[in-house]
């Protein structure tokens, strides 16, 4: 018999060595572990419900053109429609081509070491490919950006040229809006990896201040400068109501924004783990019913009727107001932010028109003043058993949550408000602001647009 080559002792052990060796090598050498089912289910998950919240929220686009449609003259119908669309539209350029980057990108400014930018471009793919959670997050974040926006179309309406708005809108989106929001929320000023405010201890959850304030402070900055419409103050002092054309409406506009909140508050979790976020549904809930309430009842005591309009606000003043705390505050602190907040939206409106700001809608009312009340009242009314654990100075928690939420709400002020003015007032010098007397007379849907809401039929 012909003995192989290999036969030989030496080798035989050698290989007995090799196969023993391979077996006991991990096979995570040879193969990538699979991912964990259970955790990749929990990810889609969350992608999915903040994905159905910013649905949400993106329908509140259409609440706002219906309650300032309702609250405006019928002459001026096309025109609020086609600026709170073009918010929608050219604010999301906006945001995805500055705004975004400025938010969520900048410098880290840590001890003064600078780091890198990190371009929107860079943010959404990953080894060249689309990151689903990146997409989700800025697609979350742009419609909360649309309603910043949006909110400053009523307080300007029917004496806006729509040139000048679309200007506005893009500015608003791309600049003021993010740059604040960076503060409070993204990369700017950073400390330990936590934004300027945020590190202080600022709570706004959903945006009271980062949005809704923001809006409003822009908003009566842009009715300053642009001035009331004409016949609304006499010269007499006599303040001459203007009726809008369609209650209905802006009753449907209220509903869907009140439905839309549901994707605000409670979809800024950006999660579904531990059901907070239908805590955070049952907050926002109270506060919208106790605000309608307050509303109800501050009017009839002041107009001795409850004005339909009055209670409208009321509605949309608890629902800005809660915004700020509604993963903090309890249901009772939530029903009592929400009652104040009505009874403060009415005196607002009155005390801006005895000063001659003639705001349409009252948004400078509802997300100005009720946008800082509630951001404010989280310092007093936060309870250390929701949310962070902060405590509010009712629970024990002393005035450092309350002066820090006093600076968020001021230095949303003094930003807004300041750039607004400056904004709308080199508008008005360069392309101009606001239409002519005819064109304010006559309406603006047939001479911006070329069509009427409600044209007559032969």
């Amino acid at each position: 018999m012909i003995r192989p080559v290999n036969a030989n002792p030496l080798m035989r052990v050698a290989r007995i060595v090799l196969t023993v060796a391979v077996a006991f090598i991990p096979l995570s050498l040879f193969a990538q572990e699979a991912p964990d089912p259970v955790a990749v289910l929990r990810q889609e998950t969350n992608w999915l419900w903040t994905m159905i919240a910013s649905f949400l929220v993106f329908f509140m686009q259409a609440g706002f053109a219906l309650v300032e449609a309702g609250f405006t003259r019928s002459k001026n119908t096309v025109n609020i429609l086609m600026k709170n669309l073009m918010d929608a539209c050219l604010g999301l350029f906006g945001f995805y081509l500055i705004g975004f980057t400025l938010m969520f990108g900048l410098p880290m400014l840590e001890g003064f070491g600078v780091g890198q930018i990190k371009w929107i471009s860079q943010y959404l793919y990953a080894d060249g490919k689309p990151d689903a959670g990146a997409f989700t997050f800025f697609f979350f974040q742009s419609v909360f950006c649309a309603t910043a926006a949006t909110i400053v179309s009523g307080a300007m309406a029917e004496r806006t040229k729509f040139p000048s708005y679309l200007v506005y809108s893009f500015l608003v989106s791309a600049l003021i809006y993010p740059v604040f929001g960076s503060l409070a929320w993204g990369n700017l000023f950073l400390t330990d990896n936590v934004s300027f405010l945020a590190n202080l201890g600022f709570i706004d959850f959903a945006g009271s201040t980062v949005v809704h304030s923001i809006g409003g402070w822009i908003a009566l900055a842009g009715t300053i400068v642009l001035g009331p419409r004409l016949g609304r103050y006499l010269e007499d002092g006599t303040i001459q109501p203007i009726f809008g054309h369609n209650l209905t409406v802006s009753t449907l506009g209220v509903f869907i924004l009140w439905i839309g909140w549901f994707g605000f508050n409670p979809g800024s979790t950006l999660v579904v783990d531990g059901g907070n976020f239908a805590i955070i549904a049952m907050t926002t809930q109270f506060a919208a019913a106790a605000g309608a309430i307050g509303a109800m009842l501050t009017s009839w005591l002041i107009f001795k009727r409850p004005d339909a309009t009055m209670i409208l606000n009321g509605v949309l003043a608890g629902l800005v107001a809660i915004t700020a705390g509604c993963a903090n505050l309890n249901l009772e602190g939530a029903t009592l932010l929400g009652f104040v907040a009505g009874v403060v939206v009415v005196i607002a409106v009155v005390f801006f028109d005895a000063i001659r700001v003639d705001d349409p809608v009252g948004a400078v009312s509802v997300h100005g003043v009720c946008g800082a009340l509630g951001t404010f009242a989280v310092g007093l009314l936060a309870d250390p058993s929701h949310g962070s654990g902060a405590a509010g100075l009712f629970y024990g928690g002393g005035f450092k949550l309350l002066g820090v939420q006093a600076l968020g709400v001021g230095l949303a002020f003094l930003w807004a408000f300041g750039t607004g003015l400056l904004l709308f007032f080199l508008l008005k010098i360069t392309i101009g602001l606001r239409v002519t007397m005819e064109e304010e007379i006559e309406g603006l849907d047939l001479l911006e647009h070329g069509n009427e809401a409600y044209p007559e039929q032969i």
